[in-house]
């Protein structure tokens, strides 16, 4: 019998057509030809998508439960996003709001390198969040940058991740600026997450420098660099713990807990960066608690990920957000902090002493 995996989405559509487009979902996503023109018994029978199950969710929307075939995957992570939406993210009105998978396909992806567990040994941050800034901005120098960091540094932070617009520039050039960074980190203990960027030989290439250079972490943004280039250097890299950036993950029609906090999860993020509501973004404060949850909840033999809330986050939305998503968290603050200049070291010691004195109900 032919094992499948589910994909859920949700349609919108009238009563009266719903059925045939839930058929033609499940065509979509699985032979992408006509049905009539295929008379082999094993693409019929195994292969061919199914239509599980169609819900009314009320006021044009219905939820749809399509079977598609394992084998059609190959325990590939960019062909699993292909056949859980690939043609059908270009057709209006459906959305990809979960998979559930079976644990033989679950198996054969990794998940986080280090995970929520590895990820506090590593910070020592132990019964509280983990409090994190963002390095920019762009068109410094690689001292500037490091200048910077080490002023973070002295404020006792636990972590510092590039901006993910930082990348191999003729004015920062990737292995320069590690180099800077990590020097005037020192023995400090605040860990130095670099931006990825470029092709999987350029990034193979910036990974090895930095573990060379003693980083133990770093930031990629898997839709610029590709589904398939993160799942291979998460398994090549197996000490190293991957931060995934959103950027262009906009412009799926994925719903966020699923995108950030299973999939991203499932090919290898041990810290997840999302929008926050209240910030930059406009995501709701329900999507936020999902995504969280999905990130942290048991799946399988995944270790989980952390939550990292960010965009446009503040000092004096830090108590807030830790009552909203409890200790296993990343707190990171980017610009707010920078923009106090000055008193960069002073406001980030206060962040972590606010981090450190909250109080979990």
């Amino acid at each position: 019998m032919t094992e499948r995996l589910i994909a859920i989405y949700h349609v919108t559509a009238d009563a009266g057509s719903i059925e045939a487009r839930a058929r033609g979902i499940a065509v979509e996503q699985s032979v992408e030809m006509p049905v009539e023109g295929i008379d082999d018994p094993f693409v019929l029978d195994g292969i061919v998508g199914r239509v599980e199950g169609i819900a009314d969710l009320g006021q044009g929307r219905y939820e749809v439960r399509i079977a598609l075939a394992t084998a059609t995957i190959g325990a590939e992570a960019g062909q699993l996003f292909n056949m859980l939406f690939g043609n059908t993210s270009i057709q209006e009105g459906v959305a990809l709001v979960d998979v559930e998978l079976p644990d033989s396909l679950l198996q054969a992806f990794p998940g986080p390198n280090l995970g929520i567990a590895g990820l506090r040994a590593l910070t020592g941050a132990h019964g509280r969040a983990i409090t994190s800034g963002a390095l920019k901005p762009q068109g410094l120098p690689p001292a500037g940058l490091a200048a910077i960091a080490g002023r973070m540094a002295q404020g006792g932070i636990d972590l510092i991740k590039d901006d993910h617009g930082l990348a191999d520039q003729a004015y920062s050039p990737f292995a320069d600026r590690v180099d800077a960074v990590m020097d005037a980190l020192g023995a400090t203990g605040t860990h130095y997450f670099p931006s990825l960027s470029g092709n999987l030989d350029d990034m193979r290439r910036q990974l090895r420098h930095a573990v060379a250079r003693g980083v133990r972490g770093v930031l990629i943004a898997p839709i610029i660099a590709g589904i398939p280039t993160f799942a291979t250097l998460v398994r090549e890299f197996p000490a190293v713990a991957f931060m995934t950036h959103p950027t262009l993950s906009g412009i799926a029609r994925i719903a966020p807990p699923l995108f950030y906090g299973k999939l991203f999860r499932m090919i290898g993020a041990d810290a997840v960066v999302y929008p926050n509501h209240g910030g930059r973004f406009g995501y709701t404060p329900q999507t936020c608690h999902d995504l969280a949850a999905a990130a942290r909840a048991p799946w399988g033999h995944l270790k989980p990920s952390l939550p990292v809330p960010a965009g446009g986050m503040t000092q004096a939305r830090v108590g807030e957000m830790l009552d909203f998503y409890g200790p296993d968290t990343i707190v990171l603050i980017g610009g707010a902090l920078l923009a106090t200049r000055d008193r960069l070291t002073e406001e980030v010691a206060a962040f972590v002493a606010a981090v450190a004195r909250h109080t979990f109900t």
